[in-house]
């Protein structure tokens, strides 16, 4: 989809809506760069939201600031502890002995389970406590052998184990799942062998429950990880899952079927397995190089060769003899800076001669330890999401700097997009459309209240009022920012403050509304120059998106024209009637929609995280621990 509405043909009216309210575009727009850079979050429910509890407080410095809001914070992860699993409510009650009971020894193949946990008196099986419990639960009431058959492990328990060992093709720990099948030993007693075989069927069981939960849930619960993180809970039925295994013969397809089962993750397992079986890059640069004209590195002559490697007819006419003369120098001469921009822009960066991190991935690539944990942490992170992302969807990956309108497996629109500064970083979510609005009011998140607009309002109580901005109390009645005592308040200010709609308004033209506590919408900017970046990590937490109009059209499932009429007719809103999820994502490896992975920069430290966090959650499984 394309812009093609005429958005100068529309703001005659809007600038007449604006004059009506009595707004100043001009004094708005430069209070709105001066304070904000264009950033914005709202709580997008209602006009006039009551003001919010704040987070967190702490004390703004010596600047005579008062106390400022914080942004979430990132948390040292701590995995469940396991549990050792108690065998006492299984075990058959004492009874007195007899010669007869003592000539008995339990078989399994007489199927008397009953019997055989007498085995388990002593067994140090741990497990997480919901599986414990789960475990306790199921076999008291179907006290009976799933993975033993005539006193040996069965065809079930043979399928079991072996998707088990296959963890790693999902980017799982294979020693999380490790289970060994106990072989027949000639000198082992019957008693020997029943004991055996009845501590296989609890552990095989134990690991089965954890395989399936991480499948379908993943290692680790993000929303321990940070307050930037928000999924709800899926629920997994675990005792159900052991009654669906005793009475299936097909095990691999049911512990498969925990997996999501999306494009986008068989993509990724697909690139894992590529990955693995390839070589290192022959050349590997620095990824960290920032290089400007004038200024040597070793590093230099490695992208030079790389750029020659990958000429078109094009680019070799224009710098194939430039790159002969000087491919093998340290030094970067201002004849190489051209090729340097035609590079990056052929790679659709901004083609600004310096050499720095982008180009460097752009041209060399990450390397294979690199990328094989990028693949690993997405396939973990699409574990948090539905199996069935749905159709039509939006999804907005972060690192990416893009926002996508999918349906029917096609990408019907894809748009450049701003994202939150690492400062005010965008949550990683998802919810669904609910509306569009046309011409919108920005309501001023407390946040910004508090920390940007209070310490100037302390000494210019009136500016707001100048500025365009309206300002309510608790009972939705508006008063003038000049009558306010805002030297008498901190974090809680009992105001609401909202910016009216015009050219200079935060969000611009229109916002496109999916409720979350989080406060992030998608909407348009008068800042069209950030749009330009490669780095867009630049607002204070919503997403901006380059074509705007385009989006509202998808979700609303009209035309960009039908678009434009509306925007000339001032401050409306439209309900999305049909069910759109949106995702606001972090993935720094990622499917397009032919299947090839891109990656991506980790522009807010997110991957490291998680992998300590997984790192966490396997050491608190490991025995020792």
């Amino acid at each position: 989809m394309k812009v093609l509405g005429n958005r100068k043909a529309v703001m005659p009216i809007a600038i007449a809506a604006t004059l009506a309210f009595g707004q100043q575009p001009a004094s708005a727009q430069g209070l709105f760069d001066m304070l904000f850079g264009g950033g914005v979050r709202h709580n997008p429910q209602g006009e006039f939201p009551p003001p919010p509890k704040p987070r967190k407080i702490r004390p703004a410095g010596e600047d005579g600031g008062g106390v400022r809001i914080s942004s979430p914070t990132y948390n040292t992860y701590r995995a469940d502890k396991l549990v050792r699993v108690d065998f006492k409510s299984l075990l058959p009650a004492p009874q007195p002995a007899t010669a007869q009971d003592a000539a008995f020894v339990p078989s399994v193949t007489s199927n008397s389970f009953r019997d055989a946990v007498a085995g388990l008196s002593d067994y140090e099986l741990f497990a997480e406590p919901d599986i414990a419990k789960a475990l306790i639960a199921y076999y008291s009431a179907n006290p009976d052998f799933i993975w033993v058959s005539d006193n040996a492990p069965n065809g079930r328990a043979q399928d079991a184990v072996r998707v088990l060992g296959e963890a790693a093709s999902y980017g799982l720990a294979p020693a999380d799942y490790s289970v060994d099948i106990p072989a027949a030993a000639p000198s082992a007693t019957p008693e020997e062998r029943t004991k055996e075989l009845v501590r296989f069927e609890m552990a095989l069981s134990a690991r089965v429950l954890r395989y399936a939960h991480d499948a379908q849930s993943g290692r680790v619960d993000p929303n321990r990880m940070t307050g930037y993180y928000d999924f709800p809970a899926k629920p997994f039925d675990l005792e159900g899952a052991l009654k669906t295994l005793a009475h299936t013969q097909e095990v691999r397809t049911y512990l498969e079927s925990r997996h999501p089962q999306n494009a986008e993750y068989q993509a990724l397992r697909v690139e894992l397995e590529a990955l693995e079986a390839s070589e290192e890059n022959e050349i590997v640069v620095d990824p960290k190089l920032l290089l400007k004209p004038g200024e040597s590195s070793p590093e230099l002559p490695k992208l030079l060769t790389l750029i020659s490697r990958n000429l078109d007819d094009e680019m070799g006419g224009n710098f194939g003899e430039v790159l002969a003369r000087l491919g093998k120098s340290e030094l970067y001469d201002p004849e190489l800076v051209p090729v340097i921009k035609a590079v990056q822009q052929r790679e659709g960066m901004k083609g600004d001669g310096v050499i720095g991190p982008r180009t460097v991935a752009s041209l060399a690539g990450a390397s294979k330890a690199d990328k094989i944990e990028k693949v690993k942490v997405a396939l973990e992170e699409l574990r948090w999401m539905p199996s069935d992302l749905g159709s039509p969807r939006v999804f907005i990956n972060q690192p990416a700097f893009t926002a996508s309108y999918i349906d029917n497996g096609e990408e019907k629109l894809k748009t450049r997009a701003v994202i939150g500064r690492t400062t005010n970083q965008t949550a990683f979510f998802y919810n669904q459309i609910k509306q569009v609005d046309f011409h919108p009011y920005w309501g001023v998140p407390q946040s910004i209240i508090v920390n940007e607009m209070l310490p100037r309002l302390r000494s210019d109580p009136g500016y707001l009022d100048r500025a365009g901005y309206e300002v309510t109390d608790s009972r939705g009645k508006r008063i003038p920012s000049s009558a306010v005592n805002w030297g008498a308040y901190g974090a809680n200010i009992p105001f609401s403050v909202r910016q009216q709609p015009s050219e200079a308004n935060a969000l611009g033209e229109l916002k496109i509304l999916f409720p979350n506590k989080h406060a992030i919408y998608m909407h348009d900017t008068p800042q069209k120059s950030f749009f330009a970046r490669d780095m867009r990590a630049l607002s204070h937490g919503c997403v901006r998106l380059q074509d705007p109009r385009g989006m509202a059209a998808a979700v609303l499932g009209t035309s960009v024209d039908d678009i434009a009429e509306k925007l000339k007719h001032g401050h409306s809103t439209e309900n999305v009637t049909r069910v759109i999820p949106v995702y606001v994502a972090y993935f720094t490896a990622w499917p397009d929609m032919s299947g090839k992975v891109g990656y991506f920069d980790d522009v807010y430290d997110r991957d490291s995280k998680l992998m300590q966090a997984l790192d966490a959650a396997e050491a608190a499984r490991t025995p020792s621990s």
